[in-house]
């Protein structure tokens, strides 16, 4: 009686759970890899924030085009004060200068004063400095394109790995769960057995207790599967719990296969580089324009009212119009004379930095390189792996089922039928992730070459 109570506590245990995992299972949502990967890039803030500043950096080129216009300030202004005023030189730090001819001696009287102008500025001819200026603005925009593109690569590559993850930890599940369907079975059995003095009775308390086991086992899976699951909603930007789609994946082997040595001038981080190379090489070239000379070419008009009237007598609100009227135009040449020298020296360190970032490039082609070997080895091995783990699985079905036959008939004990039914547990868990572990190779091959249509084409 004391054993019955036991396995029907059990049972109702693992139906409670099972319950719960199916009620779980309902606020999820499946979905597949591809779909997976567009909602990556549509949502993720990351790459939201990376395209805002292609943007901002796009409008940047068009306020340094923009400046090829030439600027018209208009101003007017309106004083009240005295006008006493000497004949000589100060220098105006923090003091406002006093327009006029020296007076006699110092009137108090205020009266109001105006002044009115209209000044066009253009910078008409800067002897390739501008378009040199806009040649950086446009280097530095292609710079956050490709910063943008290997976010995204980098992005779509941890979907992709994160998501093998889930297919792997779903498929865990299931196996642990025809575990607890195996090890119920021969609970029950060695029940009967115990009944009819084939077993003895405490092989159905040594059930129950690998029972428990399996149980826990199937728990802790479940809250390793919910976690996984949680980071991957969290690189998708969604609520939901994504379950995917595309189980496949860890039930057959990639055929795809990759050649031994390709390009990787395509690959983000080269492009990257590349284009971090061409931005400080744009500022070099507009460094050696910056001491060139600048033509400059300006007009006026000007207007000034006083209330302080030539014979020396005070109107005081004449002065708020304009009485006295002028304009004039030109043009400026500019030659920074003393500039030369600190634009050498600028010059040889951007020139410097230039050569650091080739240098970079070059070391990222070099540790690419290694890691295409590491990465094809890896590749081929897991294939090896794969195809072994498969003859393991059939040998360890063979033996579990033969042993089980053989407990039901009392040649075998207890400690025989469990490690049976350990070899097969772990055989059929070995068989789904050396399958995982030839699409994560697959991935790395991805990853490496820069191109994650690689991985989704072995998916078709």
């Amino acid at each position: 009686m004391k054993y019955k109570f036991f396995i029907l506590l059990h049972l109702f245990i693992f139906q409670l759970f099972g319950s719960s995992i199916t009620a779980q299972a309902q606020t999820d949502t499946s979905i597949h890899l591809t779909d997976a990967l567009r909602l990556g890039k549509e949502n993720y803030h990351l790459l939201k924030s990376k395209k805002l500043e292609i943007d901002a950096a796009n409008k940047y080129v068009d306020v340094i085009k923009y400046s090829r216009l030439p600027t018209i300030d208009a101003s007017y202004q309106a004083g009240f004060g005295t006008a006493n005023n000497l004949t000589g030189i100060f220098y105006p730090n923090g003091i406002l200068p006093i327009s006029g001819p020296p007076s006699i001696n110092n009137n108090f009287n205020p009266a109001t004063g105006s002044a009115a102008s209209i000044l066009l500025n253009w910078q008409a001819v800067t002897f390739g400095q501008r378009d040199a200026q806009i040649n950086v603005s446009i280097a530095e925009t292609n710079t956050k394109k490709t910063e943008w593109q290997q976010a995204l690569f980098l992005h779509k590559i941890n979907i992709i790995s994160i998501y093998l993850d889930v297919v792997l930890a779903a498929e865990k599940i299931k196996i642990l769960q025809q575990n607890i369907d195996r090890v119920n079975v021969n609970l029950k059995q060695s029940r009967v057995l115990a009944i009819t003095g084939i077993k003895p009775g405490v092989d159905t308390t040594l059930f129950l207790s690998e029972f428990s086991k399996a149980t826990i086992e199937l728990m802790n899976a479940q809250r390793q599967l919910q976690v996984t699951q949680l980071q991957m909603a969290q690189l998708m930007v969604t609520d939901a719990l994504p379950v995917p789609a595309d189980t496949f994946l860890v039930n057959k082997l990639p055929t795809f296969t990759i050649a031994a040595s390709v390009s990787l001038d395509t690959v983000p981080v080269i492009q990257l580089g590349k284009s971090q190379l061409l931005l400080s090489q744009s500022k070099e070239l507009l460094l050696k324009k910056s001491f060139l000379p600048k033509l400059n070419v300006w007009g006026t008009g000007f207007a000034r009212g006083s209330g302080f009237q030539p014979d020396g007598s005070i109107k005081t609100w004449d002065g708020l119009g304009l009485n006295r009227f002028n304009y004039s135009g030109g043009v400026q040449l500019i030659f920074p004379i003393m500039k030369y020298g600190e634009v050498k020296k600028q010059l040889m360190q951007q020139n410097l930095l230039s050569k650091a970032t080739q240098e970079k490039i070059e070391e990222s082609k070099s540790i690419l390189t290694m890691q295409q070997r590491i990465a094809n080895t890896t590749f081929n091995n897991t294939i090896a792996v794969a195809n072994e783990t498969q003859k393991q699985l059939k040998s360890a079905r063979y033996a579990f089922t033969a042993m089980q036959t053989r407990y039901n008939t009392g040649l075998v004990n207890f400690a025989d039928l469990i490690q049976a039914q350990y070899n097969l547990l772990k055989a059929e868990l070995d068989g789904k992730t050396a399958y995982w572990d030839a699409w994560k190779a697959l991935l790395l091959q991805t990853a490496v070459l820069g191109d994650e249509n690689i991985f989704l084409k072995a998916t078709r």
